[in-house]
């Protein structure tokens, strides 16, 4: 295999550092973007020592010229404490981002994939949702900056194709979970495990009966690595990549508490604005296109995130 140059925008975060570690691991040449906003050089100082890793400290809102032959475009705050914390800047590295990578990708005839996200569906109207429904969402609600700052990036990377001939892939991320998520990121999995191994109050908005689906991060990398890899030019995306396995949030609360042997009490508050009610993947694409589907399991990921998040805890 032809060791490539491989640019990943958001590289030390929980995702990308995930990324930039399997890269490495099958031969390329890898390149690590990030400004560390969210990101965290923990999460890749054990690649540090690898002669074939690099790192740049940069923001994707502003122009990038370097030289590779394919690019991973992440950069982007995922949680809603963090992308809400400056939604016009989250707005623009969705954006502005999105135009940088795509003219870099452009000058140099590089393969380029985006990490979009299932909040381009909404609120959904249908079940499971499928990569042909345009979604249900709120153009001026808090969470407006990622949702339609991922779909306008959507956008971008279609009509670059359509006008430049850019070879392009879309993955649209469902929810991911698994060690290096930031302990602060108010994500429903790591909150339930750290309120749990405090022995805190597990904090549960709404009734709990809202869905989601939950993806261990290594089965996340895995569908992205062969969407990239595994397809044909003429295969642009959007493509879901996520778990079908479908569980309420109350579920998920009740899982984490017995897996922990935790005292905590499931205590109930008010629904945030605009918070999905239900989000699961159908993954009939990849499983047709790229031979995907996730392997772990919630409980068998979740041994793997608690063993993490008891180690950082401890650390502090």
């Amino acid at each position: 295999m032809k060791k490539k140059r491989v640019l990943v925008t958001g590289g030390s975060g929980f995702l990308g550092s995930h990324l930039c570690e399997r890269l490495l691991a099958k031969g390329h040449e890898v390149i690590c973007v990030d400004n560390f906003f969210t990101g965290k050089k923990d999460n890749i100082l054990h690649m540090m020592d690898n002669p074939y890793f690099e790192v740049v400290r940069h923001d994707v809102t502003f122009p990038l010229y370097i030289e590779v032959d394919e690019i991973y475009n992440l950069a982007c705050p995922a949680s809603p404490i963090h992308y809400q914390h400056d939604p016009v800047q989250t707005t623009k590295t969705s954006v502005h981002g999105a135009i940088n990578m795509l003219g870099l990708a452009k000058r140099l005839k590089a393969k380029i994939l985006q990490a979009s996200t299932s909040e381009v569906y909404g609120d959904p109207k249908i079940h499971p949702q499928t990569e042909d429904y345009w979604g249900n969402v709120n153009p001026v609600g808090i969470r407006s900056c990622y949702d339609e700052g991922k779909r306008c990036a959507e956008t971008l990377f279609f009509d670059y194709n359509r006008q430049h001939s850019l070879r392009i892939k879309v993955c649209r991320i469902f929810n991911t979970y698994g060690p290096r998520m930031a302990m602060d990121d108010g994500r429903v999995v790591s909150n339930f495990v750290i309120q749990a191994l405090r022995g805190e109050d597990i904090t549960v908005y709404g009734k709990g009966e809202q869905t989601r689906s939950f993806c261990y991060v290594d089965d996340l990398v895995e569908g992205m690595v062969r969407l990239m890899e595994n397809t044909g030019d003429d295969f642009l995306g959007p493509m879901n990549l996520g778990n079908p396995g479908e569980f309420t949030i109350l579920e998920l609360a009740r899982t984490v508490v017995d897996q922990i042997g935790s005292k905590s009490k499931i205590v109930f508050k008010p629904l945030p604005a605009d918070d999905p009610t239900q989000r699961k993947p159908d993954i009939s694409l990849a499983r047709r296109v790229i031979d995907w589907e996730p392997s772990v399991d919630l409980k068998t990921g979740l041994v793997k995130t608690i063993e993490y998040f008891d180690t950082m805890l401890k650390e502090q």
